[in-house]
């Protein structure tokens, strides 16, 4: 999250800015998100408070469902610690709502759904060059070798409904735990 100028902490508008989808979910529009993006909803691995957190959808398999997002703060990103620690969370992407579990991509999977991901989004590829090279703390230009680098670095995970609830939960965020 971008911060304030003077290093605080984020400014009003940018904490509204990036919790808007969240707020959209709760008001029954995430289905207006499609499958670009989800809410992940996590327990805290020392707290055992729960968090909502958007998570940008890199690929959608229809086939489990299998969800594959990326860890932007790589493996120590709170999200994916508190996942790896309880090995369940929840999630709603559209209108669907279920529990799931989680894999890590291998490197191969990983730098092959990034570069399907490029390629998708051409467009906005050299937006998505700037912020990955912010992430990661080096110039990234899409290059072969580079995708290695960044999946090593910000890992891919896969989300897919715990296997006793194939079928999803009705309702947009019913109770966790």
């Amino acid at each position: 999250m971008s911060r304030s100028a003077d290093g605080g902490q984020p400014n009003a508008a940018l904490r509204w800015l990036f919790r808007a989808p969240t707020l959209l979910y709760h008001g029954g529009g995430g289905h207006l998100l499609g499958h670009r993006f989800l809410l992940l909803v996590h327990i805290g691995r020392r707290t055992g408070r729960r968090h909502e957190t958007v998570l940008e959808v890199m690929e959608y398999r229809e086939n489990g469902p299998e969800l594959l997002v990326m860890s932007a703060f790589g493996r120590k990103a709170d999200w994916l610690r508190n996942i790896e620690a309880a090995r369940s969370a929840e999630v709603t992407i559209g209108s669907r709502h279920f529990t799931v579990v989680h894999r890590l991509l291998d490197s191969d999977e990983a730098v092959g759904v990034v570069q399907s991901y490029e390629q998708r989004n051409r467009l906005a590829a050299p937006l998505i060059r700037i912020v990955l090279s912010r992430l990661l703390g080096w110039s990234y230009h899409g290059l072969d070798s580079e995708r290695r680098r960044l999946v090593a670095q910000l890992p891919l995970v896969a989300l897919r409904p715990r296997p006793a609830e194939e079928h999803p939960v009705s309702g947009a965020c019913g109770s966790f735990l």
